[in-house]
């Protein structure tokens, strides 16, 4: 089968109960920065990188585990706006496997995918488990262009990051979004042109942003401190 036919397959069998389990479960929560629209680009980007690759299990399961992760990756966040939510997100992944009487020993991949897609300095190598390479790569992409830029202003404000520091902490996370990024895809290919592009728009905006309000990156000297600010 190909790609495409197990993207199908797998819609046709889960996305009405992904996403009715979904609206069930994050409630009256207001961050339109993780609601199931930011779910549902992930499930897109998933699609796109593996339409973009040949290296990957073309198997129903896979696809089914992909799918599960990327509609559940921050369902915590109805709760938990914090940087490790992951773990919260899982737990409510887990009742949706079992109120679907799924065996969890099948999705024990997704669920290690949703518990630690939050780690965005990657010092956790995710070469044993490929779902949770291709859900981070998947989140970080809907994380650039002009969907990253009103995204990362709203999280970063709701987790109480003062204005002052907010576009250099955006440009450190986005940064290290990019450099994983890099290391997933080929350079010079279609699909890393395109994402380049929209971490260029991101980047550039921010950028920006610091040079309009007086900020500087994290970690710049008194003295370099003080000359920008002439």
């Amino acid at each position: 089968m190909k790609y495409s036919e197990l993207f199908l397959e797998a819609e046709d069998s889960f996305l009405k109960s992904l996403e009715d389990f979904f609206s069930e479960n994050w409630g009256e929560a207001y961050l339109p920065s993780h609601d199931l629209d930011h779910h549902r680009r992930v499930w897109n980007y998933t699609r796109e990188i593996l339409e973009h690759s040949d290296n990957f299990p073309v198997d129903p399961l896979f696809i089914r585990n992909l799918m599960i992760s990327a509609y559940l990756h921050d369902i915590g966040m109805s709760e938990d706006h914090g940087i490790r939510h992951g773990l919260r997100s899982s737990v409510i992944a887990e009742k949706y496997l079992s109120s679907n009487n799924f065996q969890r020993s099948d999705f024990t991949k997704a669920l290690d995918a949703i518990e630690n897609h939050d780690n965005k300095e990657y010092r956790d190598s995710a070469d044993n488990n490929l779902i949770l390479k291709i859900l981070s790569v998947a989140d970080d992409l809907d994380a650039f262009g002009s969907t990253g830029i009103s995204r990362y202003i709203e999280i970063y404000q709701a987790r109480g990051i003062p204005e002052d520091m907010l576009g250099s902490a955006i440009l450190k996370n986005a940064e290290s979004r990019f450099e994983h990024f890099k290391n997933f895809a080929e350079p010079g290919s279609e699909l890393f042109n395109r994402h380049s592009k929209r971490y260029t728009e991101l980047r550039e905006f921010f950028e920006n942003y610091n040079r309009k309000t007086g900020s500087l990156n994290p970690g710049k000297s008194d003295q370099h401190s003080s000359s920008s600010k002439r």
